[in-house]
């Protein structure tokens, strides 16, 4: 076999192994013909640019020479990076659940010529430890199995595969009602941390799809428990060491139940979920928190995550310098330096600087043990403070950099940002919203057909599920910030490639690869978020806000039946179901807020204002000179102005309130309490 060939990928992930030993294929039919011709397994790696044990056994097994003549004599090595192939890491990663082990990254996978996994794991450390063997060990053992126990490989990859098409042959199980729904929360509302927030103990991720589930279920019913649920963890991550205190962003996850220590990659993803549900938090209860971790994450997206022409970029490393961390940790000495005695002893007190540290002998910045905030004065001088230390690690090395762009992870900034830019009345950030929309509309799209990532002047691979749904979701978004129909265009346009070539018939449910894409071994369909919002949940609010927007009744009726191709997974638990429960959310009762007016009166603009900055989810918002140009079955069909002013209706289900003229009484109309009391 011929040397390692990542030097032509564009994935950074890919290309930080193109000088490896290994003799590296991309993930292609041409590595598997390859493997067929020589009568060897593949050995599967799937990662990611800022995954730091990724790194770990990269610079263990794969940069060493015996390690990588052992790999090359018995296998097709494959290197996969799971952003750039989601399709590719998700069916590897189901496979590795099904053998009953714990999923994770590095995906370590044994597949037979013909793409059948056979047996896997994650990480292997290069010598045996913990428990684990080692990763040569795992080499030769597999490499015997290929050869002396061929019936034994048969019969794993046989079972395996009839587990994976029994994990999409669910059953529709009928629908789910409110009280379904309200169920569901009361699961996830158990599973939260009383103290510190966040689901179960360690690690921690944020799961904000989840967390705005309890924002709605409070929502609905008024009750004190789900809002406390959603904000003691949004606290407790807005002070936590996974916040950079200084440069704005989250990390991807804490490994303690405390939000101290994170995982320190920052990825586009989870400060999208972020910054949505702070917007949330912010409109719900004006606490300036909320506001300030909004502000400083679009500032550092802004900063630092977009690349030349606007689009988005995939993520920050975890590591620097070899090590993890690094480039945002303190020692009391470093901040004594830089901040002198007039600021560091205030600093040093509200973000737990010590002469031990709180991690490795280093600092990692918090307020964990300040969550209030200070006098005016204190706060000011503490600002200063970050400032100056900001500076100061500057010229430090940066962590690594993955500029790829993802259609579906710049779906879900996009519509996070036009949010908070309505809610917060910021242009900017609205111009960059719809400078991402463009960036993924004209240099990833081909007629409706999205890719999933651009890279170096490329774009490349058909965009999974969660592409369209969450950049037709984001269209929506702007369509209704601007009132401008070539976003609603769009939102269709996509919208109709998922139903002829992601839908799933008679079952239902869209599938996350296309009809006409690679053919892999097995086509994921789920409910389930992973890492992202799920594309089938998500999917359930743009279909329904596309029927309140148009009139069309049959987004009306792929929503419900969407719903019901996976109710029943709610009976096997919420967890894991936040965008599918809050697609419910949006079905069982839409919000639709219509203005008869014209966008430039001020009146309209009044009352546009006080619809951005309610702490609703989710409703479709139109502006119509003449609300007779709605469908009959509207419920606001044939609304008129009153007295010739701007006039808003706001319409739950088929039933619209008496209008209102004043941007006061939408907001009442609007507001949580109300909202909760109205639908209890």
């Amino acid at each position: 076999m011929s040397e390692n060939r990542l030097g032509a990928e564009t994935s950074p992930y890919l290309l930080q192994h193109k000088d490896n030993p290994v003799h590296w294929r991309a993930f292609s039919p041409e590595a598997f013909a390859e493997a067929r011709a020589a009568g060897r397994p593949v050995l599967l790696s799937v990662g990611y640019a800022a995954c730091h044990w990724c790194h770990v056994m990269a610079h263990e097994s794969f940069e060493d020479e015996a390690t990588a003549r052992l790999m090359n004599a018995h296998f097709v090595n494959v290197k996969v990076d799971r952003e750039e192939r989601p399709d590719v890491d998700a069916l590897y990663m189901a496979a590795l659940h099904l053998l009953g082990e714990q999923g994770g990254w590095p995906l370590t996978m044994f597949l037979t010529p013909e793409g059948e996994p056979f047996w896997g794991g994650t990480y292997f450390p290069k010598e045996s430890r913990w428990g684990r063997p080692s990763f040569t060990q795992v080499l030769a053992e597999i490499a015997r199995i290929w050869r002396e126990e061929g019936e034994k490989v048969a019969t794993t990859t046989a079972a395996l595969k009839g587990a994976l098409a029994k994990l999409n042959a669910r059953e529709a199980a009928g629908t789910v009602g409110r009280a379904g729904l309200d169920a569901a929360a009361n699961d996830i509302a158990r599973g939260i941390d009383p103290f510190h927030g966040g689901l179960g103990t360690a690690p921690k991720f944020p799961s904000t799809p989840a967390l705005e589930a309890l924002w709605r279920a409070f929502l609905r019913t008024g009750r004190a428990p789900y809002r406390d649920a959603f904000l003691v963890t949004l606290d407790n991550i807005c002070q936590g060491g996974i916040y950079d205190h200084l440069g704005g962003g989250f990390s991807r996850y804490s490994v303690d139940r405390f939000w101290l220590v994170p995982h320190f990659e920052k990825m586009l993803y989870d400060n999208a979920g972020l910054v949505e549900a702070l917007t949330l938090a912010f409109l719900g209860t004006g606490k300036a928190l909320y506001r300030t971790r909004v502000e400083e994450t679009v500032a550092w997206v802004l900063r630092e995550m977009t690349v030349e022409g606007g689009g988005f970029a995939a993520s920050l490393d975890a590591d620097s310098e070899g090590e993890e961390g690094a480039f945002y940790l303190w020692t009391e000495e470093e901040v004594d330096r830089v901040l002198g005695p007039s600021l560091s002893p205030l600093f040093k007190a509200v973000y737990d600087v010590t002469p031990a540290g709180n991690f490795e002998g280093r600092t990692i910045l918090n307020r964990l043990g300040a969550m209030e905030p200070l006098s005016a004065e204190d706060e000011a001088r503490l600002g200063q403070a970050r400032e100056k230390l900001f500076a100061a690690r500057e010229p430090r090395m940066r962590p690594g950099f993955d500029d790829k762009v993802l259609s579906d992870w710049n779906g879900l900034m996009i519509a996070a940002l036009a949010r908070a830019a309505l809610a917060f009345g910021r242009a900017d950030w609205l111009a960059a919203a719809k400078g991402a929309f463009a960036f993924v509309a004209e240099r990833m799209s081909a007629g409706d057909r999205l890719f999933h990532s651009f890279r170096a002047g490329r774009a490349r691979h058909a965009a999974i599920a969660d592409g369209y749904a969450h950049m037709a979701r984001a269209a929506l978004t702007l369509h209704e910030a601007t009132g401008e129909a070539s976003y609603l265009g769009r939102a269709e346009a996509w919208t109709g490639v998922l139903d002829r070539h992601f839908w799933e018939a008679p079952q239902g449910g869209y599938y996350l690869t296309a009809d006409d894409g690679e053919a892999l071994i097995a086509r994921m369909r789920s409910a389930q978020d992973n890492p992202t919002p799920s594309a089938n949940g998500a999917m359930i609010s743009v279909l329904t806000r596309l029927a309140s927007l148009t009139g069309d009744e049959r987004y009306a009726a792929r929503a419900e039946a969407l719903a019901a191709a996976f109710a029943g997974e709610i009976e096997r638990g919420a967890f894991g179901l936040g965008a599918y429960l809050n697609g419910l959310d949006d079905l069982l009762e839409p919000v639709a807020i219509v203005v008869v007016g014209d966008r430039e009166e001020a009146g309209t603009r009044a009352l546009l204002e006080a619809a951005w900055r309610a702490p609703v989810p989710a409703a479709s918002l139109q502006v119509l000179a003449d609300a007779s140009a709605l469908p009959a079955g509207h419920p606001a069909a044939g609304k008129t102005r009153v007295g010739g002013m701007a006039t808003a209706y706001l319409c739950r289900g088929q039933t619209c309130s008496a209008p209102m003229t004043e941007a006061a009484q939408l907001g009442r109309a609007l507001a949580p309490l109300a909202s909760a009391g109205s639908r209890a």
